[in-house]
């Protein structure tokens, strides 16, 4: 889903109890209890919401092209939707590492390479 400010600060208010804006959020789908047989395969593996101010707003302060910020939370997002997640040091990278290799192979540059070491 891509919304605006508001969409999103609500979304992040009640779900995760942050009342601010983000600029992208994942929810996972419910997966089906079972034996794990391929009939037991997610049929979907959540929603994204993505903020279009918000990304247009960090696209333009990060001087990068829009599509390859969306592009980059549209891979956070999904990494986040099986079962990534950025709460430790170790996490991240590992996460970040994936997103970097994602989007080199869409011909999109490391969107980590000018952050502050």
């Amino acid at each position: 889903m891509l919304t605006d400010d508001a969409g999103i600060r609500t979304l992040n208010a009640n779900w995760r109890s942050i009342d601010k804006p983000t600029n992208v959020l994942s929810f996972p789908a419910l997966q089906p209890e079972g034996g794990g047989g391929p009939d037991d395969a997610p049929r979907m593996l959540g929603d994204i919401a993505i903020a279009y101010e918000t990304t247009r707003r960090e696209a333009d302060d990060e001087q990068k092209p829009f599509d390859h910020h969306l592009s980059h939370l549209a891979v956070h997002g999904f990494l986040h939707l099986i079962g990534y997640d950025h709460e430790n040091d170790d996490d991240a990278e590992d996460m970040e590492s994936l997103e970097r290799e994602i989007l080199s192979s869409l011909g999109i540059p490391d969107p980590y390479a000018d952050r502050i070491a």
